[in-house]
């Protein structure tokens, strides 16, 4: 023990005066918590201070703490990305961990092309293209294409438009396009319709409607009447439209508001987005235990790492809490988007009522949390002691194979964590070795293929051993699956089947060395999990047979897409 603490005071004596990154570590080398700083050594020394009073979440880390490695940077701000990359990467325990790696969709509409059309897309880039979202959830996108597909003319197909195309599609006969593929339509009115497009997305309904409104106009002078019809039934279209989804405030804004509220050691922040004055959509963050960690540090962790991908922020982000490095982070976001951007602590007005409105939808989402995160406490519980399992399973991992009499023969499998499926640790496969319709054979060669160390790895790191291995089908299905687990000396998992006898209503559950099956309760608690884990591993398998059968369909089997 002496040694250690000589070891940790000399490591704190030589510490670096630069601005960097530190990775506190405990006896086995494990990261514990990663922080950036200004000037490392006084950052990393004052953890360490006598006679300071740190929080009990800090107490906790530095007893643990029997190592420190320190990365320079070139500066502050270079530091504050290394740090949002390494939390990323390792995931520490005493570190506030944003578990969302999803890429958003944004529309993107390349003003500078000859005919531009919308797309959705997920990753912003520099290529002068306009980005507008990000949209969440997707259904907030669907429904904005929908009203714009509706409302305004603009092509939706991807064919090269030079004006020379021998007749329309039934987009123009239903007056959704007019047709610039034919020439029907002149360079500069289509361009005229993807302004009118762009104000919508930017909210700038004064300007789009007093457009159309010297179009209505000017048409009726010239006798145009169906013309000048139509555009007032757009107006009419996109008044009411605005009407519905416009957010109370002044002008057309862009906006992220932060929304923070606890229960308990429970946290939830709602990020809401508004685009043009629009709120487009929401973002829900749940953490379970955040104690020891203050507001200012959810918030700045949400940021720092939210905004550390493609997304793209927006002019202003409404926050509840004074961050100390809030010039750091504006200097940071404004860096991303190319122009300044603001983070502010309103106190008054429409700014103030919309992070009031954030926090309410906050409110409301931990207290759902909390409940849901009981009922499934309570279900990984009744399916450990319907089991004899030795502790209650954290993870679960389903196995499905799909095939038509034999014919492109897949399998999936799917995770069920800490009560959600997880579906960034999905896989699904094309089976290799079996031919004809043999579900043991074919359950055996994924379960191999799993567990014996040629599955690819998650973000550089090995999948986890699940603590239940759970297969669809019944004692042929289980016992493939358990020679291939016994092959690979992982004979210990605990591993059962899933299946209906022929007739009943009832689940059975059949394990290893047990010649009778366990009848389930439909309304039990462990009888929910386990039907929800088969369900939605039938689903993937099925999703992914239904795709391949349809490629064989419309390309020769020599261009088939080759096997995983």
């Amino acid at each position: 023990m002496t040694s250690l603490v000589s070891s940790l005071e000399s490591i704190l004596s030589d510490l670096p005066n630069q601005p960097g990154v530190y990775l506190l570590k405990n006896k086995g080398g494990e990261i514990l918590y990663i922080g950036k700083a200004r000037v490392l050594a006084d950052r990393v020394r004052s953890y360490f201070q006598k006679g300071s009073d740190p929080s009990p979440k800090t107490r906790v880390l530095t007893a643990l703490v029997q190592d420190i490695e320190t990365i320079v940077t070139g500066s502050e701000l270079e530091a504050l990305l290394l740090e949002s990359n390494l939390v990323k990467r390792h995931r520490p325990r005493f570190n506030v961990v944003l578990r969302d790696d999803k890429h958003y969709p944004y529309l993107r509409l390349p003003v500078k092309d000859n005919f531009p059309r919308l797309s959705i897309v997920r990753r912003v880039k520099n290529d002068g293209a306009l980005y507008f979202g990000p949209y969440v959830p997707a259904g907030a996108l669907r429904e904005t294409l929908k009203i714009i597909k509706k409302v305004f003319p603009l092509a939706t197909c991807t064919i090269d438009i030079d004006g020379t195309a021998d007749r329309a599609c039934l987009e123009f006969e239903i007056k959704r396009c007019m047709a610039p593929c034919t020439g029907n339509q002149s360079q500069e009115d289509y361009h005229r319709i993807v302004k009118q497009v762009r104000c919508f997305l930017e909210g700038r309904d004064k300007e789009l409607l007093d457009g159309l409104r010297k179009d209505m106009e000017a048409a009726a002078a010239h006798e145009e009447f169906e013309e000048a019809a139509r555009l007032r039934d757009r107006m009419t279209s996109i008044a009411k439209t605005l009407q519905k989804q416009r957010v109370a405030q002044i002008g057309p804004v862009d906006q992220d508001v932060l929304g923070l509220a606890r229960l308990g050691p429970a946290a939830d922040l709602q990020l809401l987005f508004v685009r043009g004055g629009l709120l487009i959509g929401r973002k829900d963050f749940f953490w379970a235990d955040t104690q020891g960690a203050s507001d200012e540090e959810l918030i700045r962790s949400a940021i720092e790492q939210f905004y550390n991908k493609e997304t793209k922020p927006p002019k202003e982000l409404l926050v509840s809490a004074v961050l100390s490095d809030r010039e750091l982070l504006q200097r940071w976001l404004s860096e991303k988007k190319g122009r300044r951007v603001r983070i502010l602590i309103p106190a008054r007005g429409t700014k103030c009522h919309l992070l009031q409105l954030a926090q309410e939808n906050a409110a409301a989402a931990i207290g759902e949390h909390v409940r849901n995160a009981a009922v499934e406490h309570q279900e990984a519980e009744a399916l450990q002691r319907l089991l004899g399992l030795p502790k209650t399973p954290s993870r679960v991992e389903g196995f499905d194979i799909s095939n038509t009499m034999g014919t492109h023969s897949v399998a999936s499998m799917v995770v069920w964590e800490d009560g959600k499926m997880n579906k960034s640790d999905y896989r699904r496969f094309r089976i290799k070795t079996v031919e004809g319709a043999n579900d043991f054979a074919s359950m055996q060669e994924v379960v191999k293929r799993r567990y014996g160390g040629t599955l690819g790895t998650q973000r550089n790191k090995a999948l986890p051993l699940p603590d239940l291995i759970l297969i669809d089908g019944g004692i042929g299905q289980l016992g493939a699956a358990m020679d291939a687990l016994r092959a690979l000396g992982l004979g210990h998992l605990s591993v059962i089947g899933l299946a209906k006898a022929k007739g009943d209503k009832e689940e059975r559950i059949y394990s290893p060395g047990n010649h009778e099956p366990l009848i389930l309760s439909p309304t039990s608690h462990a009888s929910r999990v386990v039907q929800r884990i088969r369900d939605e591993a039938h689903r993937f398998a099925v999703t992914y047979h239904r795709k391949l059968r349809g490629q064989a369909f419309v390309m020769p089997l020599s261009k088939s897409p080759k096997p995983r």
